[in-house]
């Protein structure tokens, strides 16, 4: 009897894990058993794995792709930037004009700094936040991520406590507890970090309470701290502007990466005058933090966001989208939790802590061709139509009943 064919999937695997350590790392290894480990390609909301099994997409990237896949006008900027230079001696013209078309979008911000990822971005805002105000302590909250650095990054190996010695943690969404952490910090505290909603992996996501968020700004003026906005997954899919806008809150420092050039590697801070000398005076760079392409891909998103209505596209198919959903969960009789904004949902079934019923439904929706996470936060974008809608749910319909049947009833 002859053996089954590899796919071309299983065979990039066993090549990979001969060159890559674990043969996958980071928040790029497959979900799960069920799921492709390589990608071929995508466009608008589709996309293809290697082995051409075609899925409608609810990851994005994990977020940066935000207006589909291969928007033409995106791919248009890019390749005549890429004509003209992209890794250079000096940046290109193409800088300056992202600079100002970011602070001219963004409420808050007086300046850009642009690196290449959120990690970037990130460690960027704490160490502005501490140049310009002398300090050290930063406050941030229970189980938030904000990056993969020592400081910052969930996993202990290769971590050491001096890494963490100058965070406090606090409650997301409980001020006292913020103001309990500040206390801690007294004439030390050079700023509180926080996401524009809680989105930790694994949890039901938690929308900012107002209160809250005024709050915190209230504390940072009364101690002369930067309130730092962590944007990079939720900004340009929430508001044209940071996603603290629409509360009425405008940080000090943001951070910003993932959608901002639809898929291409760029991250930036923005930031008000307050901290602008904070900014200069620090030393941040990179051999390709300065790179053109990406910076030009930028600037088309940001104007297809603003020209095409993107965000009212994806608020308006996410809403679609959670109410096929709830539907389907409750003609099924199965009790879920449905969180988060509607371009940036997540799925859970109520008590199952070991995500036991969740791998089971998202492996059977990524069967039906629906490519959406078990554990993570989903990302809808504007590509999405109705057929691709339509798709989903019959998926997510199939999923719900293959959940049923593992229950035995």
């Amino acid at each position: 009897m002859s053996t089954p064919q590899k796919s071309t999937d299983q065979q990039l695997r066993e090549r990979a894990r001969a060159v890559i350590p674990g043969g996958m790392y980071g928040h790029q290894v497959a979900p799960g058993a069920a799921y492709p480990q390589f990608m071929r390609g995508g466009r608008g909301a589709r996309v293809w794995d290697v082995d051409g099994h075609e899925y409608v997409d609810l990851m994005c990237s994990y977020g940066p792709v935000v207006l589909g896949h291969r928007h033409p006008a995106v791919e248009a900027a890019v390749a005549v930037q890429n004509e003209q230079g992209d890794c250079q001696n000096g940046p290109s013209p193409v800088m300056v004009d992202l600079a100002e078309l970011m602070v001219g979008t963004v409420r808050h911000a007086d300046w850009a700094i642009f690196a290449k990822n959120g990690t970037d971005a990130t460690t960027m805002c704490c160490t502005i936040a501490r140049a310009q105000t002398g300090r050290s302590k930063i406050l941030v909250a229970k189980g938030a991520y904000h990056g993969a650095a020592p400081w910052c990054t969930p996993r202990p190996a290769g971590v050491t406590e001096a890494d963490h010695e100058n965070l406090i943690r606090y409650t997301y969404n409980d001020l006292d507890s913020v103001r309990a952490a500040a206390a801690e910090a007294g004439d030390d505290l050079a700023g509180i970090l926080v996401s524009p909603f809680k989105h930790d992996a694994g949890f039901d996501s938690e929308l900012v309470d107002h209160g809250f968020a005024r709050g915190l700004r209230q504390l940072c003026d009364r101690k002369q701290a930067a309130l730092i906005l962590d944007d990079v997954r939720c900004g340009f899919r929430l508001h044209l502007g940071s996603s603290w806008e629409p509360v009425g809150v405008d940080p000090d420092l943001s951070a910003w990466s993932k959608a901002i050039a639809n898929g291409r590697a760029l991250a930036a801070v923005l930031g008000n005058d307050r901290f602008r000398d904070g900014a200069k005076n620090v030393f941040v760079t990179g051999s390709f933090w300065f790179a053109a392409v990406p910076m030009a891909a930028a600037i088309a998103t940001v104007k297809a966001l603003k020209e095409e209505n993107a965000i009212e596209v994806m608020d308006r198919m996410g809403t679609q989208l959670r109410d096929g959903i709830v539907d389907q969960a409750n003609s099924w009789d199965l009790a879920v939790n449905y969180t988060g904004p509607p371009a940036m949902p997540y799925l859970t079934f109520v008590g199952d802590t070991s995500y036991e019923l969740g791998s089971v439904f998202a492996a059977q929706a990524l069967r039906g061709g629906a490519y959406l996470h078990p554990r993570h936060n989903w990302f809808v974008s504007a590509a999405m139509t109705g057929a691709d809608l339509a798709l989903v749910l019959e998926a997510t319909d199939q999923a719900f009943a293959a959940v049923r049947k593992h229950l035995g009833q």
